[in-house]
Parts: structure tokens; sequence; C-alpha cells
């Protein structure tokens, strides 16, 4: 099994990165969007090239020598192969002049249609002949070149963060397990993952797009569920060892895996589920990251199936005994109890008011993102702030544009001259909000494409009501609305209507399995609702660091006013599997706990034995989820390393959201629940319960030999 993963692991090093050399630039959007057909309809009319723009600055504009120099510049560009067009201050009509007065703009669009390599070479030649324009400051950027520094910051964030990121969670491990060898374990299970990850999205490439940020956001993640699994089998191996002292390694593995590995396999596949959950969104980028985040999760879960006990056998005379730490850990004073069964004990005692408490809250750091989040989509402002492409993007919309929100386009195929055409033109102009309608000249056909300038900024609520209200028109003639805000609307009304169906495709998976687990069908139901309530309370505290710019200088980025639109969506699939992962591990521990007290004493139900069961899993397992939560905390903290606002959203949210599920969730909520529940927690329709005791009833009590005749259980139960 080791070798069969070596090969792997070699592989991966050797060929996996060639994955960064294939990544695409995918698009938020599905092409029968309206705002996709708008802008195909726009490049039929009337096809335009993409453009690379150049700020001059801190010059007097008319000053010969530069104008000279400028001019001569402009002449070599136009010379270059790709070039269609350049426009600057001095030999076009209508040149633009900064509202300093010492900076002027030149504009050069390139061919319309080229390929990626030959757009790409005209691009590095444009922008180097630009930037031998003698000026103190001359900044270059366009929509192309931000999007190729963002590919490019995204591999670099990568590297460092993850370089960094293991580094640490190296240390982390050693000092918690106790040893070199054990926190090695987990390490080893993670890369061997990542580097089977980058096989699998190189053979993914092959198939379709795979995004910048999917390996950013997918190896990230393998890391941390490979170290959750890991940590899991670890933790049973070392449990079952000292309750038998005297059994067999081969033993001791085959019930570490029928009872820890069968608690990986039931979590890996419900994480799995909850991003292939992704594919109900069904836009490019949302599917790249589906597909990605399938690959690594199954990836991870194999490890943890087959790499993890390969080496625990291997190496387990190497493993320190249960409750070994490192050294360096035992001069620090140890806790007389845990942190989750403290908490829970808490909960159990007023399990009603912890519940109303702890949701209460949930639902009050909700309220920033449900009352006044902005979603926008991400442009050269989620770069860092020293990129030239966000310096050029800032500068000509402070500078040139006045801060003017981009234009929706309105694209109509009809005769301009005809009356309709006309009325529509009128209305256009006199709708609310509305600074300007502007009709572009020289459309080829029967059509006509307008610009109308909405007030406020690009995509803002003003910009989004002005695109459903022309999309709302009674108009005979047929038109397609397209622009930013267009795509905002689109994006936001396509999430919201495909919402319902990865709830159902979410919660019907979690049903399955966690019925599978428990025989229950009112925990998958508490669990989605438990869910639901970390993310809002993890997208409430986003809004608040990111869009209102709480804390942008400690986490190192400069608030744009806005959450980039893919954020909520990738973190409600991500925190829903992590949050699984957390619930099976314990759930798992509370029903072997359950189902061995109903055996050694009655088959009806008792309440007190309940809670002492629940009670008695989270003591169990625990220290597993703790140091499973500080593990992943520790791997998208690298996230926060990088540049990109975008990813640091993602990072951030998911710390936050690990704080909020292991502590007030799983350590509060759920014991509160459960015993508020009583044995409305195991419930489920006849024909189901006797199908689980038939086909599944003998997994939940495999064998677990002497475990709970542990002193420290005991001793934990009875206080």
């Amino acid at each position: 099994m080791l070798a069969g993963w070596l090969v792997l692991v070699i592989a991966g090093g050797a060929f996996g990165g060639q994955v960064f050399d294939r990544l695409a630039t995918t698009d938020n959007l599905r092409p029968d969007a309206e705002s996709q057909r708008a802008d195909q309809r726009v490049q039929q009319l009337k096809p335009e090239g993409e453009k690379v723009v150049a700020v001059i600055r801190e010059r007097d504009i008319y000053d010969p020598p530069l104008v000279e120099n400028v001019q001569k510049i402009a002449n070599e560009i136009r010379r270059i192969d790709g070039v269609k067009a350049v426009d600057d201050l001095y030999s076009a009509p209508g040149g633009r002049i900064g509202a300093d007065n010492r900076s002027s703009l030149v504009e050069v669009e390139l061919r319309p249609g080229l390929p990626d390599a030959q757009r790409e070479q005209a691009e590095d030649l444009v922008a180097a002949a630009l930037h031998r324009i003698d000026a103190p400051q001359v900044l270059v950027g366009g929509e192309k070149l931000a999007e190729r520094e963002f590919a490019d910051q995204a591999i670099r964030d990568a590297a460092v963060g993850e370089s960094i990121a293991l580094a640490v969670l190296l240390v982390v491990l050693v000092l918690i397990l106790g040893g070199f060898v054990a926190g090695l374990i987990p390490l080893a299970a993670a890369l061997a993952s990542v580097a089977a990850t980058l096989l699998g999205l190189l053979l993914l490439t092959a198939l379709g797009d795979v995004g910048e940020f999917t390996v950013n956001v997918v190896t990230l993640l393998g890391i941390g569920l490979a170290v959750d699994y890991a940590l899991l089998m670890i933790a049973r191996f070392r449990e079952e060892r000292a309750a038998d002292e005297d059994a067999g390694v081969a033993e001791l593995m085959a019930r570490v895996t029928a009872t820890a590995g069968r608690t990986v396999l039931i979590s890996g596949l419900a994480v799995a589920a909850a991003m292939l959950g992704l594919f109900a969104f069904a836009e490019p980028l949302l599917a790249s990251m589906a597909l990605g985040g399938a690959v690594v999760v199954v990836l991870a879960t194999l490890a943890g199936l087959t790499a993890v006990p390969a080496l625990l056998a291997t190496a387990h005379r190497r493993m320190p005994a249960e409750g070994v730490r490192h050294p360096l850990l035992d001069r620090l004073p140890r806790p007389k109890q845990a942190l989750l069964p403290k908490l829970a004990a808490t909960a159990q005692r007023k399990p009603g008011p912890t519940a109303i408490a702890v949701s209460l809250g949930l639902v009050v750091l909700s309220l920033p993102f449900v009352l006044g989040a902005n979603l926008a989509n991400s442009d050269a402002r989620a770069l860092p702030a020293d990129a030239e492409a966000r310096q050029v993007h800032e500068t000509v919309q402070r500078d040139f544009n006045v801060g003017r929100a981009e234009p929706v386009v309105v694209v109509v195929d009809a005769d301009p001259a005809t009356a309709a055409v006309r009325d529509l033109l009128n209305q256009l102009n006199t709708m609310p909000g509305v600074v300007l309608m502007q009709p572009r000249p020289d459309v080829t056909g029967a059509a006509a494409i307008v610009d109308v300038t909405p007030a406020g900024a690009t995509g803002d609520q003003t910009s989004r009501d002005l695109v459903r209200q022309i999309r709302a028109l009674n108009t005979p003639v047929p038109l397609l609305v397209g622009g930013p805000a267009a795509e905002l609307v689109d994006y936001q009304e396509s999430v919201a209507s495909r919402l319902p169906f990865a709830v159902i495709v979410l919660f019907l998976v979690t049903a399955i399995l966690l019925f599978v687990l428990t025989g229950s069908l009112v925990i998958p139901v508490k669990a989605l609702l438990m869910n639901a309530l970390t993310l809002l309370g993890t997208l409430g505290v986003l809004v608040v660091v990111f869009q209102w710019g709480f804390g942008d200088v400690l986490l190192g980025f400069d608030s744009w006013g806005a959450i980039d639109v893919t954020t909520p969506v990738l973190l409600f699939v991500f925190i829903f599997g992590l949050s699984m992962d957390y619930e099976v591990f314990l759930l798992a521990r509370i029903k072997e706990e359950w189902d061995r007290r109903r055996r050694n004493r009655r088959p009806e139900y008792d309440a007190a034995a309940s809670d002492r069961a629940v009670l008695a899993g989270i003591t169990r397992t625990g220290p597993v989820v703790t140091t499973a939560a500080l593990s992943i905390s520790v791997v998208f903290l690298g996230f926060l390393l990088g540049g990109l606002t975008a990813v640091k959203e993602v990072g951030f949210g998911m710390v936050v959201a690990v704080v909020l599920d292991v502590t007030v969730v799983r350590g509060l909520l759920l014991p509160a629940l459960m015993s508020l529940l009583g044995e409305w927690n195991w419930w489920a329709p006849g024909p189901l319960r006797r199908l689980h005791q038939r086909w599944f009833g003998s997994a939940s009590g495999a064998p677990v030999k002497a475990t709970a005749s542990v002193p420290a259980l005991k001793e934990t139960i009875s206080t």
C-alpha cells in the first residue's frame, strides 16, 4: 500500500506541476445568460478587441519632449502585429486628460478574435513599449493584463501559503501528538493527497477548463481533510491499544478501521457530496471548483483509509501512548477537562436556555450579511494594493471616469430609425437613476447598441435595479441587457434560483449518510439547520471585516466595499462539508456509546443514559475534533498570506466557521438539542428503522474492546 502511494507521490511531483501551465480563466456565468448573449451580440455588431491602457503621470502633459516621445512610441505600437488602433491625447480626437491636469491616457486596442497566445504576446510587446514613455510614472494595465496578474498571484499565493502552512502544521502536530513520527503521519497523508490531486487536476484540464483559484482552494482543502482523517485514525488506534495492550497490530488496525475508518468513509462521502453540490449552480467557475473539490475529497478519504493504516502498522512502535503530549507542552498546566466536554456538560445542565442563546447569537452575527451585504464581481481592486493593474484601474476610475459607473449595455435588434426604437430610447433616457444615455455610432445592420450610465457605482443597487427595470420594459422590439451590472444580476438570480436544488441534493445525501450512521431522520434535519446557522454567522462576520473594512490592516488588504459574489457560494459548500466532517466524528462515537449502553442495560429509552452517551461520545472524540479544527485552521490561515482579496475571504471565512462550529455549535448547541429532543433524536419511520436494523444495525456497534472502562472516561461521566 505504501509503495502504491509512493508511486503516486513521485508521479505527482514529476508531472503534477504541469497543471499550473494549463489553468484557465473561467467565467462566473454560463454562455446562455442574458448578459453573456448581449456581449456576444455586441461583438457581432461592432467587434472590439481587448485593450491595454497606460496612464502617464507626474509630468506636464503638453511638454514638447513628452509629446514627441508619446507620438513616437504610439507609432511603434501601431506596427506591432495584432494592434488595431492607438488613441492618445495628441494624435486622436477626444484625447483624455486626468482630473489633476497632469496625467493623460493612452488606449491600445488589439484586433478582435486573436488567439490567446498571440494576444498575450501582443500585450507584452505593447506593455513594454508603453513603459518606455519618458515620464516619472507610467502605469500599464487592462482587463486581460489584470486577469493574467490574478493567475500569477494565485500561483505565488499557493506556493507561499501551502509551504508556510505545512511547516506550522508539522510543529503543531508534533507538539499535540507527542512525537515527530506521530506528527509526520498526518502530514504524509496530506502530501500524498495533494500530489495525487495535482495529477487528478491535470487530467481534468484535458476534459475542460480548470480555474486559477481551483488549485489554491482544493489543495488546502485536501491538506485539511487528510489531516482530520489521519488524526481520527491515530486517536482511535492509541485508544484501542491502551484498552487492550495484548492485542496484535493487525487486530488493533481491524478495530480501528471498523470504527474510525467507517466514520472517515461516511464523512468523506458527505464532504464529496457537498463539493458536487456546486454542480447544482451550473456556473463554469463553480463547476471547476466542484470537480476539483470532489477529486481532492475522494483522495483524502482514500489516504485516510489506506495510507494512514499502513503508516500506523509500520510505525506503531514509535507512536506515543494515549494522552502523551510533547515535553514542551507538558511544561504547561493541563486543563482539568477538555474544552468540548466542558461545554457539553454546561449545555446539558440548561439545554433550553443554551439552545436559545446560541441560536439567537448566531442569528445576530448573521444580520450584517442578511441586511446589508454588497456582493459584486471582483475586478482589479481584488489584487494587492501595489499591483500595477490595480493601480491603473483605480486611477482611471478616479481621474478619468470621475467615479462614474460602467454603463448598462442595451442591444436592440431593430432598425434605429423606427418609431419603436425611438420610443425605447426616450424611455431609457427618462428612467430613474440614469445620468447618461448614449447610442454607439457606426453600428452595422438593423440594430443599435445603447450605453445607459446609471448613478452610483458599478454593480451597486442602483445599477442592478436599472438592469431589472430595462428588462421589464414592455417594448415591441427585441433587446438584450448586458454590462457588468447585468452580469451581477444574472449571477445572483442564477444562484438564488438554483439554491433550493443544491440544498435538496445536500440534504438528501446528508439524510442517507447520517441515517446509515445513526438510523435517525431527525439528526440530518438538525445537522442541516446547525450548518445553516454556522454559515450565516460566518457570512455576517465576513461582511464586517471585508465589506466594512474592520481589520483590513491586520489582515493585509484594502477593503473595496464589497464581497466577491462567489465567496458565499463557496463557503456554503465548504462550511457544509467541514461541518458534516465534525458532525460525523461526534455522532459516530455518540451512537456507539448509546448502542453499548442499550446492549448492556435495557432496550427502552433512558433520558439520563442518553445524556451520558452524548457526553461520553463528545469526551472521547472532543480532543480529536479540537485538534482537527486547530490543524485545519492553520491550513486555511495560509489563505491569508496571499495577496488576492477573494482568496483571503475564503480563508478567513473558513477559520471563522471552524471556530464557531467547533465551539458554540458542536460544543453547546449539539448537546443542548440532543438533550431537548430526547428519544426523538433517534426517530425514523418503522419501515426505515427496521431496514436500518437489518442492514446497518451491527455496523454502529462495531467491536470496541473495553474502551468504556478507561478511568478518565468514567471520571468525566461521573463529574
